[in-house]
């Protein structure tokens, strides 16, 4: 319940970003063209795939923790005997491509002048992709100790998988955020 409850205050967090995104738009209409144009829609569109289906290995990984499967039990060319542990790296190393993929993105923005100090838009757009970026780390992290948790306990148990399920949430939580993100500065523009 602790969890729900602080992903609501983290969903008001991104819905404040996100009406400081359309204020500032609908004040500044010309700027969003000319802004806007520098943005590389294929690139981010396959980032935002990527993390998407983070999503889904992810759900894997809690399939596998709710059925007390912490590894592999086969050949880890195998992805129907894997783990946890495969899984929540698998998503793990999604997760880091995707924030990979945002820093390039982030290269090539300041490389055709658009800063957090250059133009209102620039401030929004850093802000609510910066703060998504965090967020995003943040998971990062927990999965990475749910993971080393179950190398330290001498077995696998009921709470390391309500552990697994919370990262989850968390996750999803992180993953349906940059959805609203990308279809409101990518698609709409």
């Amino acid at each position: 319940m602790g969890t729900v409850v602080w992903l609501s205050s983290e969903l008001m967090f991104f819905a404040a970003l996100f009406a400081a995104y359309f204020t500032i738009r609908a004040v500044s209409p010309e700027l969003w063209d000319l802004e806007t144009a520098k943005l590389n829609v294929p690139f981010a569109t396959v980032n935002t795939t990527i993390l998407v289906l983070s999503s889904v290995t992810c759900q894997w990984g809690v399939f596998a923790a709710e059925e007390g499967k912490v590894g592999r039990s086969g050949s880890l060319l195998n992805f129907r005997e894997w783990g946890m542990r495969e899984w929540f790296a698998l998503t793990y190393l999604m997760g880091a491509v995707f924030v990979a993929g945002q820093a390039v993105e982030y290269v090539e923005l300041v490389h055709h002048d658009v800063t957090l100090a250059s133009s209102g838009y620039g401030s929004v757009f850093y802000l609510a992709t910066g703060f998504h970026g965090l967020h995003v780390i943040g998971g990062l992290i927990a999965f990475l100790l749910v993971i080393g948790r179950t190398f330290m306990a001498r077995r696998f148990t009921h709470e390391q998988a309500i552990s697994a399920i919370v990262v989850s949430y968390y996750w999803h939580f992180v993953d349906i955020v940059w959805v609203g993100l990308f279809l409101t500065i990518y698609v709409l523009q």
